[in-house]
């Protein structure tokens, strides 16, 4: 590699860094929520859409998921665990209402012949975006068209879910976290849970970035261990990241490639966050949660992006959190035999016309 392309390289990172922070910035004077995630991400993704040649730096998906899985894992402690235990039945419930929602926004696709089955499947699944573009690779889906289609629908959860879930009010009573911060336990923390992600990677759990340092830090805070927070401004620079990484996976060309396919996943997701709505609406009149944290566990965002959300809104953290580890990891398991059923499901209908 050049001098010359190394220099570009390094000037393209830097100013996704910069272009970032402008949006998060912009974002805060308008007063709207979560800026160093959304304003960096819309920022980046339109600059991106417009033509600029920006990248993101060495690693940031998995330094920004490292930080949210710590964040997230600081939330848990032996009494979390206790009512999450609770609401069991709750949680598998919106994992497989999602699954549902997911199959019948595939078929959406699929009769108005917007994609093969394996696509619409894969593309309409509310599951993690890199799990969901693999599986769809080893089905013959076009997987371009589902990172699209996931990046579209996270972008517009990330911009409506937290703009909802405001004007509704988050009156919840939130999880307590840890306030202090000891550098020792923090640099006890980094490393503890950085040989959780090594496990995981070695098992091939996906997502390690973001489980494997969630399941040891909830783990030392349920086993009653003494636990620092995280710098303000560390978990910042985690969201902005996350907003750097999704905001890159946009490109010149997103808008013309497939703008019948793309319209298509934005009113299958807008009618995600609406079904969403009602479901939360409704169980939040028979259970004892409140709308917004019913909201963010049900909506069909990613595990990490929900879960900012509830942390910066003062929501319970622990239930968004095992909502979607459930959700991602019923999807994960259950996708390849999930989707035989489907398609099976669509030939039958095709046979019966």
């Amino acid at each position: 590699m050049s001098a010359s392309t190394d220099l570009r390289t390094v000037a393209a990172m830097a100013g996704s860094v910069i272009v970032a922070m402008l949006g998060a910035a912009l974002w805060r004077v308008c007063g709207l929520p979560l800026p160093w995630l959304v304003g960096s991400l819309y920022a980046v993704a339109f600059a991106r859409i417009a033509g600029a040649p920006l990248l993101p730096p060495p690693a940031a998906k998995q330094g920004g998921q490292w930080v949210i899985g710590t964040n997230m894992g600081l939330y848990f402690t032996s009494t979390v665990a206790t009512e999450l235990l609770a609401h069991a039945s709750l949680i598998v419930g919106m994992a497989i209402a999602s699954v549902l929602m997911g199959m019948l926004g595939a078929a959406v696709l699929l009769r108005l012949r917007l994609a093969d089955a394996a696509t619409a499947f894969f593309a309409a699944m509310p599951g993690g975006a890199s799990e969901m573009a693999s599986l769809s690779d080893l089905w013959q889906a076009s997987v371009d068209r589902v990172a699209a289609a996931h990046a579209t629908r996270v972008m517009l959860v990330v911009l409506v879910v937290p703009l909802a879930v405001t004007v509704a009010g988050a009156d919840a009573a939130p999880a307590a976290v840890r306030g202090d911060i000891d550098w020792l336990r923090l640099a006890l923390m980094a490393a503890a849970s950085l040989a959780g992600v090594a496990l995981f990677r070695l098992v091939d759990i996906p997502n390690a970035w973001v489980l494997g340092t969630l399941a040891v830090v909830a783990g030392m805070g349920i086993g009653g261990m003494s636990l620092s927070a995280l710098p303000a401004w560390l978990a910042a620079a985690g969201q902005m990241l996350i907003g750097i990484s999704l905001g890159c996976r946009f490109g010149p060309g997103f808008v013309r490639r497939s703008p019948a396919f793309l319209s298509g996943i934005l009113g299958v997701s807008v009618g995600f966050l609406l079904a969403t709505a009602v479901g939360a609406t409704a169980l939040a009149s028979m259970a004892d949660i409140t709308f917004a944290n019913l909201m963010l566990s049900f909506a069909p965002g990613g595990i990490a992006e929900m879960s900012i959300t509830a942390s910066r809104l003062n929501l319970d953290v622990p239930l968004v959190v095992a909502s979607h580890i459930v959700r991602m990891t019923l999807l994960t398991m259950l996708a390849p035999s999930i989707f035989k059923l489907f398609a099976h499901l669509c030939r039958a209908t095709i046979s019966r016309r």
